[in-house]
C-alpha cells in the first residue's frame, strides 16, 4: 500500500513538473456503444432506462456494467466494485464513451484504486458534472485526458423532460463528430438572448486551458495527487446546495493555496441553492466573488449556464478556451475529440 502510495505521489509530481500534453478522445458516431457505470451514488431506474431507450433510439448501442440499481448506504455498490466497472469500461475495446450514471457523492473514494496507465491506453469520452469533478480532475492530473463537464444519464437525457434545447445544442456539438468541419474548434453556441442572463463581473479577454467544475470537489481533492492545476488557466467554477459562507470557505482556501494567483480568467457557473436564509447576516455570492477575483486583474463571467440547472451546457476540460467577458462569449479553440 505505502509503495502504491508513493507511485502515486510520483506520477502526479511527473504530470506537475512536465505539464502531461492532452489526450483527446475520440468523437462519438451514433453507431458507437456508451457505457453506463454508477461511480457515485445509488441512481434512479427509471430515468436511466428513459436515458438507455433514447440513446439507443439516437443509434447508440449501450452497455451496462454491474448491477447499476444496487446500493450500498449513500454508494451505488461498494468501493472495488465501483471502481472495478470504470475500469472494465475504459479496458473495453468495443466501448467509445463513459456515462457516469450520475454524480452525488463517492467518486474521490475510487480515484487510488484506479489504474491511470490502463487509461491512458484507452482514452474515450467522459461527461459529467457535480462529483464527477474529481473524475475529471484525476484524469487530467493523472493521463492528460480531455474530458467534459456536462449532464449525466439520470440528469439529463433521462430526466422526463429530456435535455433542454440549450443542453442539448452544446452537448451534441462537443461530442459528436457530425458536428466537426474544421479543426479550429468552435464558439460555445448559445443563443443572444441566452448570453443576455450572462454577467460581466469583470472585463477583459483571455486564453488558457479551462479547468475545474464543482468548487467543492475541487476544493476537496486540495493537497492529493489529483489537485487542480490553475496556472494560466481558465477557472470553472459552479456548485449546488452551499450556504455563502461555504463558498467564502471553499474560495479563501484556493486563495491561501496560491490557486488564484496565476489564474487567466474565470468562469462561473450557477451557484445554485446557494443563497443565505432569510434571516441569516451574510455577504451576498456577488460580494464574495468580487472579493476574491476583483484584485485580480483578469476577465470573469458570472451566471454562465452551466451546473445543476435545467440549461446545463457542455464545456471541454483541459482544452484551450478563449473567454471574452465583454462579448460574454468562450470559444473552444481545438477540437476537444479526435475526428476519425
Amino acid at each position: 500500500m505505502r509503495q502504491a502510495s508513493l507511485q502515486r505521489w510520483s506520477l502526479a509530481i511527473f504530470c506537475m513538473d512536465n505539464m502531461m500534453q492532452p489526450i483527446y478522445p475520440k468523437a462519438l458516431h451514433k453507431s458507437d456503444t456508451i457505457a453506463l457505470v454508477a461511480p457515485a451514488s445509488p441512481v434512479k431506474r427509471r430515468r436511466i432506462e428513459l436515458a438507455v431507450e433514447r440513446l439507443e433510439a439516437l443509434g447508440f448501442k449501450i452497455k451496462l456494467y454491474g448491477d447499476l440499481y444496487r446500493q450500498h448506504g449513500y454508494l451505488a455498490g461498494d468501493d472495488a466494485a465501483r471502481a472495478d466497472e470504470l475500469m472494465a469500461a475504459f479496458a473495453d475495446p468495443d466501448v467509445a464513451a463513459v456515462f457516469p450514471a450520475r454524480g452525488g457523492t463517492g467518486v474521490t473514494r475510487l480515484l487510488d484504486l484506479l489504474d491511470y496507465n490502463v487509461i491512458r491506453r484507452h482514452p474515450k469520452i467522459v461527461v459529467g458534472f457535480s462529483d464527477v469533478t474529481a473524475l475529471h480532475l484525476a484524469l487530467q492530473s493523472q493521463t492528460g485526458l480531455v474530458t467534459f463537464h456536462g449532464p449525466h444519464p439520470m440528469d439529463g437525457i433521462g430526466m422526463p423532460d429530456g435535455l433542454s434545447e440549450l443542453t442539448a445544442r452544446t452537448y451534441w456539438q462537443a461530442l459528436l463528430a457530425d458536428e466537426y468541419a474544421s479543426d479550429t474548434g468552435y464558439e460555445v453556441p448559445l443563443t443572444d438572448q441566452e448570453r443576455e442572463t450572462i454577467v460581466t463581473m469583470f472585463p477583459g479577454k483571455a486564453t488558457g486551458r479551462l479547468v475545474g467544475g464543482n468548487l467543492a470537489l475541487v476544493v476537496a481533492l486540495m493537497g492529493t495527487p489529483y489537485e487542480i492545476e490553475t496556472n494560466e488557466n481558465i477557472l470553472l467554477l459552479e456548485d449546488v446546495n452551499e450556504q455563502p459562507y461555504r463558498i467564502d470557505r471553499c474560495l479563501s482556501q484556493l486563495k491561501l493555496a496560491g490557486k488564484l494567483d496565476t489564474l487567466a480568467g474565470v468562469l462561473l457557473g450557477q451557484f445554485t441553492k446557494c443563497e443565505a436564509p432569510p434571516d441569516a447576516s451574510s455577504l451576498t455570492l456577488e460580494d464574495i466573488f468580487r472579493g476574491y477575483f476583483g484584485e485580480l486583474g483578469i476577465p470573469v463571467l458570472q451566471n454562465f449556464p452551466t451546473g445543476h440547472c435545467r440549461d446545463n451546457a457542455t464545456l471541454p476540460l483541459n482544452v484551450d478556451v478563449e473567454l471574452d467577458a465583454d462579448e460574454r462569449t468562450v470559444k473552444v479553440l481545438e477540437n476537444p475529440v479526435f475526428v476519425g
